[in-house]
């Protein structure tokens, strides 16, 4: 299997500096956010995230985990169970693949009245089959349906994404 990378460690910290600086600019306003990464790399690119964010601004950032079987997504949970009612949330995953992750990772949040729910992505796959729009993207990359993304961590680090 041959590894056609898309991104490097370099190119990914920009990117995540970017996003922070994004992410700041939108809800400048706001002195709290919950940073929901889905399990996996999603939660590693929600910790970078949330240090950057804290950097850059007075924003208190909340870290949770959603976890949940990316394949057959019937059950997810959270791992602080708390009311998120008038929070917002920044739901982070490192891929948006058809969507469907994200569209699932959705339902533990609506069962309060959260304030606002945005999305984030370090990569994008232009084409999905739920509708899901990510607020946030690293990047965007055209693929086929046959091939794949993969964000490659390293000691909490992300240290590349590839094509295959």
């Amino acid at each position: 299997m041959e590894k056609k990378y898309i991104l490097d460690q370099e190119t990914a910290a920009r990117k995540i500096k970017r996003l922070a600086y994004e992410i700041v600019e939108r809800n400048y306003n706001l002195k709290h956010l919950f940073f929901a990464g889905i399990q996996g790399p999603g939660t590693t690119v929600a910790k970078i995230l949330a240090r950057e964010v804290m950097s850059l601004s007075s924003i208190k950032v909340d870290l949770l985990e959603v976890a949940m079987d990316k394949r057959n997504p019937k059950t997810v949970a959270i791992d602080q169970p708390i009311g998120f009612s008038g929070k917002t949330i920044l739901l982070i995953d490192d891929v948006a693949n058809s969507g469907k992750t994200m569209l699932y990772a959705f339902l533990p949040f609506l069962q309060d009245q959260p304030q606002a729910i945005q999305t984030l992505v370090l990569v994008e796959r232009t084409h999905k089959a739920f509708p899901v729009q990510v607020d946030y993207v690293g990047m965007s990359i055209a693929t086929t349906l046959e091939e794949h993304i993969y964000v490659e961590i390293e000691e909490g680090v992300i240290s590349g994404a590839y094509l295959v």
